[in-house]
């Protein structure tokens, strides 16, 4: 029952992304504090993140939006600024430790390229666009299965949101890590689950480590 690959969500577990965010309240035209506001209350009622947009653009489409930006000039983006400093020391220290590392979210093409292109500790940089699939659907969580080299309760799935991580990748068999930071870790952070469900509970990456090696050693 050991852990033997690890896998990591993007936005808010590797991610910071309040700067991205802050950009789309740009291209509307409200003010960023507004849009974060409108954000964490969509969240808390339990909807779906999108609808903040149609809250102040009622009809938004945001594939056509994103096409929009970068004709623009001015497409989403994230850099090295934007990992949480955590990340590069707990990615590195877990594949030291002779653990499969992967990385895969509900990201665009383009933010996979992106991601690749920071050379982060990993043996897999893959996005929901590259599968044909996103999150909570199961079969994002079975094309996580085909790509690591173990069986899919060796595998430990970390990120956020108890929605669209933690439920779906427990249903699937694998193992899980709930990160207690950005939107949603903070908001769903008293869900009775969010203590019963995940097989661990950590507030930042550098607890990782330690806690998988307690795991495989104890088997808890």
């Amino acid at each position: 029952m050991a852990i033997k690959a690890v896998v990591f969500d993007v936005g808010e577990c590797l991610v910071n992304e309040s700067t991205e965010y802050g950009t789309w309240a740009d291209w509307l035209g409200v003010p960023r504090h507004t849009f974060s506001a409108m954000f964490g209350a969509i969240i808390a009622r339990g909807l779906d993140y999108r609808e903040t947009f149609q809250i102040f653009q009622p009809g938004f489409d945001l594939a056509e939006q994103r096409e929009e930006r970068v004709k623009a000039g001015r497409p989403e983006s994230f850099g090295e600024d934007d990992l949480y400093p955590d990340v590069r020391p707990a990615l590195a220290k877990l594949r030291d430790g002779g653990l499969w590392i992967g990385i895969a979210g509900n990201q665009t093409v383009r933010a996979g390229g992106i991601l690749r292109s920071l050379d982060l500790p990993s043996d897999l940089v893959a996005t929901s666009d590259d599968w044909g699939v996103s999150k909570p659907d199961p079969g994002f969580f079975r094309a996580v299965v085909e790509a690591a080299p173990c069986e899919a309760h060796e595998i430990l799935y970390v990120g956020d949101r108890l929605d669209n991580d933690i439920r779906p990748a427990v249903v699937s068999g694998l193992k899980t890590a709930l990160i207690r930071r950005g939107p949603w870790g903070i908001i769903q952070q008293d869900d009775p689950e969010a203590d019963s469900l995940p097989t661990m509970r950590i507030d930042s990456l550098s607890e990782l480590p330690g806690r998988v090696a307690v795991f495989n050693a104890e088997g808890r």
